[in-house]
């Protein structure tokens, strides 16, 4: 709260010369009556009546208080910020060729992936992020925006039997989803511009390599975190027979070298994460390491706040007034 007139505030100093007053000087003005003797009246108790007339004088002086913080006009205000950030565009690069189905992740490496990316655009709101997915081939499932509703939306609909029905050539084209992602990020304006890229294999399709990749996203200054997800020998991967799913022992590929290259190339880093906790710690990292600057602007609309004040000065002035001509009425 602001007093738009805060000079009116120098009035309460007044109240210091009344309390003095009324302490020194109020009881040569009392009504005084001619007795032959106190003695009997010596040790007689003050009624409650006499030992509340000083809520007279605390009424008054609340009375006066309110007025004079009306009088100084307080006001509040509603503000907001507008936000504008300096900081950083990154596109998510997650695989999902039918690898990503193994269940050395629960339920699977897919879906661990995309919960802990959920989190992560969750966590940051005021970047611009967007998502491709690739296995044989790859495309942009979102762009870049800061709608992430709609983003956390398209996310969940992704799915890693998409090749399985022929919707996406089956595969694992590490070097076309990094160059998705960076011809996403090539007319980028912002600061810092990062692709995440999450993959269980090495590179078998595709007609960019991923170290060309790379060098391409070296040359515009993006950098490129690179995560290999699964354990390091088999995984159990669900294979459907007539009547069910039958689990058979996958060997995990992951091209480490290719993935530690990628990222030296483009000064980010290579993480492997072998299960949940991994994956969510890697993203946290990521995080951390990448962090947006803003700057704020703060708007302001101010509104009268004096009514209260006044019907509070009112109130304790017609309650001190009622009190004087009923409980402390004085006769004469």
């Amino acid at each position: 709260m602001e007093f738009a007139n805060k000079e009116y505030l120098f009035l309460l100093l007044l109240i210091i010369p009344y309390i003095i007053w009324y302490v020194m000087y109020r009881k040569k003005s009392e009504p005084t009556m001619r007795m032959s003797d106190t003695f009997v009246f010596r040790y007689a108790p003050k009624s409650l009546k006499v030992r509340l007339m000083p809520l007279q004088m605390l009424l008054r002086l609340t009375a006066f208080t309110f007025l004079v913080l009306a009088l100084a006009r307080p006001q509040t205000s509603n503000s907001w910020k507008n936000r504008q950030t300096e900081g950083i565009d990154i596109m998510l690069a997650i695989d999902v060729s039918t690898s990503m189905l193994a269940e050395d992740l629960k339920p699977n490496r897919l879906e661990a992936a995309k919960m802990v990316a959920a989190e992560f655009i969750s966590g940051r709101p005021d970047d611009n992020i967007g998502l491709t997915i690739f296995a044989g081939e790859s495309f942009t499932q979102c762009p870049m925006t800061t709608d992430h509703t709609s983003l956390l939306n398209l996310l969940q609909n992704v799915r890693a039997d998409i090749a399985a029905r022929g919707l996406i050539s089956d595969g694992t084209a590490i070097g076309m989803g990094l160059a998705n992602a960076v011809g996403r990020l090539k007319a980028s304006k912002a600061k810092s511009k990062v692709v995440i890229l999450l993959t269980d294999g090495s590179n078998n399709m595709g007609d960019i390599s991923p170290m060309t990749a790379a060098e391409i996203a070296q040359s515009l200054g993006i950098r490129v975190y690179t995560i290999g997800v699964g354990t390091n020998k088999v995984a159990p991967y669900p294979m459907p027979v007539a009547g069910g799913v039958q689990y058979v022992n996958m060997p995990v590929e992951i091209d480490t070298k290719t993935l530690s290259e990628i990222a030296q190339t483009t000064q980010g880093d290579f993480y492997r994460a072998t299960n949940n906790n991994e994956l969510k710690k890697i993203y946290k990292e990521i995080d951390q390491l990448e962090k947006s600057k803003m700057s704020v602007k703060k708007f302001k609309k101010k509104f009268d706040a004096f009514p209260p004040f006044v019907m509070a000065a009112a109130l304790a002035l017609l309650l001190e007034l009622l009190l004087r001509i009923t409980i402390f009425r004085r006769i004469p």
